[in-house]
């Protein structure tokens, strides 16, 4: 059998993923107190019931009983059950501004206000955050793109190279992704921004590819850009490290960030490896609501 913990920040996108699991086949139970997964696991496997693929929604809805999450599991894993655990977050803005929007009330707001129910909230998931297998930051994801995620964490392993790729463009004057592992400075190229029949377009524009790549300096960048890549990757996948985030930032994050994420994600792509391309602050720099 297959078991998926999801966990994460209320807000984040729990309910979402567990839609996208469901529709690749796993049985998905929401809001388990911890302490009855091992319980259920051991039901389903002295039973009858054909349930290859199982994940648990276990949340900071289970109050403190969510801090004896990260050990259960490692029991759990110790008694030989493969468990994966997947930890959603979001921005404490993003967090807010989708409750806005739902009109919800936040577990641990307790009527008080929804940023000390968020604060509350972190701090009860800081143990499991850190003992997680995947992080996801969905704050400037569209559902389009946190799908592609989980095919490629849940779904796709299998027809790739064992280690999944997220390319992420980013502006360092919105801040660094927090879930990077290998982050890429390259403000040092020439800013199409200053030019102005380029300022309006964006990285994913030919005008605007083709002014970044034309300079020398972007070449030399990503030949070895592509190098260090290709040598570090086999590195990961031998130290069974599965997911791998690498973001690339300029100043706004819609210029040559962006067309330096398109091009390392179709190298990847080339060398076999599943790779998702987004862009964390191109609509925000363009003007338009995310």
């Amino acid at each position: 059998m297959q078991f998926i913990i999801v966990t994460g920040m209320s807000g984040a996108g729990k309910s979402t993923v567990v839609h996208i699991l469901e529709d690749i086949g796993y049985y998905c139970i929401d809001n388990m107190p911890p302490t009855l997964v091992t319980n259920f696991v051991t039901l389903c496997q002295n039973s009858n019931i054909m349930m290859e693929k199982i994940a648990f929604v276990v949340d900071a809805r289970s109050g403190d009983r969510i801090m004896r999450l990260a050990d259960e599991i490692e029991e759990f894993r110790k008694s030989g059950n493969k468990c994966e655990v997947l930890f959603l977050e979001a921005s404490d803005e993003t967090i807010i501004k989708r409750y806005k929007e739902t009109r919800r009330k936040h577990p641990h707001a307790k009527g008080g206000l929804l940023i000390d129910g968020i604060a509350m909230e972190r701090r009860l998931l800081s143990e499991i955050r850190t003992r997680s297998d995947y992080i996801i930051d969905t704050s400037g994801l569209l559902t389009k793109q946190l799908r592609e995620k989980i095919l490629a964490l849940f779904e796709s392993r299998k027809k790739y190279e064992s280690i999944n790729v997220s390319v992420v463009s980013f502006g360092f004057k919105r801040g660094i992704p927090l879930d990077s592992d290998l982050m890429f400075d390259v403000r040092f190229l020439p800013n199409p921004f200053y030019e102005p029949d380029l300022k309006e377009l964006t990285g994913l524009d030919a005008p605007v590819r083709d002014f970044v790549f034309k300079n020398r300096e972007t070449q030399t960048f990503v030949d070895k850009l592509h190098d260090m890549i290709e040598f570090l990757l086999p590195q990961y996948v031998e130290e069974g490290k599965m997911q791998l985030v690498i973001s690339i930032g300029c100043t706004g994050g819609k210029h040559r960030s962006v067309a330096l994420a398109e091009e390392l994600g179709s190298f990847l792509r080339e060398k076999n490896y599943y790779t998702v391309v987004s862009h964390r602050d191109i609509k925000l720099e363009q003007g338009v609501k995310q």
